[in-house]
């Protein structure tokens, strides 16, 4: 059984009298930076010189520093800039910086796990992962839920990895949802098959495929996109609110009966088999690190020139 942490079980008093040092105010780095701060902590972003981040930082009250100055003041570096960039910004403007006691942070596992950083021996290596992007968890924070997240520690120099990690995680308000403990590797290798194979890569070919076999047969477009796209989202909801069983229960008796004798026959045992060989591909890159590294690069601008991906007629 997964261990799972609460906000009964994180002592936010780890935190105090610690600077949280925040590279990057996107998405995540925006939301972690305002949850930690009105949770009572002592927060200072990091960005580069030119970055377009750093008006809206400062309007929100942070004091902005360039990354290498944040990682000299802070006793606490989460790196929330994109994974792509990770291995740059560390080597010009983290490494040099960190000294003995500090707990360099990660949002995700595919840095360390992958060998693109090299982290130090005698500081904390930590990964809180909140599984939502940033504005939901900045919202949610604000009216007094949570997103669940996961924990991680990969290095434990002080022997309060652990600890430090989960305060950090009620900090941004996670642990008010659950923080659910795992290690690098896993959180690494599943997060990426099941966003390239299930939530992004496999639910997009199947929606385009069904679309694409009803209006190659002559029906309507319009048609075409409400019955494979537009209800997915209400399939979708019913599913998180009560699982397989809860949707079931919900829908059509023929809806049912597809569900049990069709959804087999369109993911079968091939496509399954296929899942396997993409897990072990994931697997396999932490040999390869340098090749996987350079496809994780060149695919978002493979996907953006492949015409027949982007002009879709798929769409509301």
């Amino acid at each position: 059984m997964a261990k799972i942490y609460y906000d009964s079980d994180c002592d936010l008093t780890l935190l105090e009298g610690k600077v949280i040092g925040i590279i990057g105010y996107g998405s995540q780095g925006h939301a972690h930076a305002q949850n930690l701060r009105d949770s009572g902590c002592q927060v200072v972003v990091g960005l580069a010189g030119g970055s377009q981040s750093r008006e809206k930082a400062q309007s929100d009250g942070f004091r902005v520093l360039t990354v290498a100055e944040m990682a000299k003041e802070s006793d606490i570096i989460m790196m929330l800039a994109p994974d792509m960039l990770h291995k740059q910004i560390y080597y010009e403007s983290v490494e040099k910086n960190l000294v003995p006691g500090n707990i360099l942070m990660f949002a995700h596992g595919f840095t360390i796990h992958y060998g693109q950083v090299i982290p130090p021996t005698d500081v904390d290596v930590t990964m809180i992962a909140p599984k939502t992007t940033g504005h939901p968890l900045r919202r949610m924070y604000t009216e007094g839920k949570g997103a669940p997240a996961i924990v991680a520690v990969y290095q434990d120099v002080s022997g309060k990895a652990n600890g430090l990690a989960l305060a950090y995680g009620k900090g941004i308000g996670c642990a008010r949802a659950g923080i659910i403990e795992t290690t690098f590797a896993e959180e690494t290798e599943t997060d990426l098959f099941g966003e390239q194979t299930v939530l992004c890569g496999g639910i997009t070919s199947l929606i385009k495929a069904g679309f694409e076999t009803l209006v190659e047969a002559g029906y309507q477009p319009e048609i075409a996109y409400f019955e494979c796209l537009n209800e997915l989202k209400m399939i979708v909801d019913m599913i998180y609110e009560g699982g397989l069983n809860y949707m079931r229960y919900s829908i059509s008796h023929t809806a049912e009966y597809g569900d049990y004798t069709r959804g087999p026959r369109v993911i079968d045992d091939m496509v399954k088999d296929e899942m396997v060989q993409i897990r072990l591909r994931f697997k396999m890159a932490l040999s390869l690190k340098s090749g996987f590294w350079k496809i994780r690069l060149v695919a978002p601008f493979i996907m953006l020139s492949n015409d027949k991906t982007r002009n879709t007629s798929l769409k509301p």
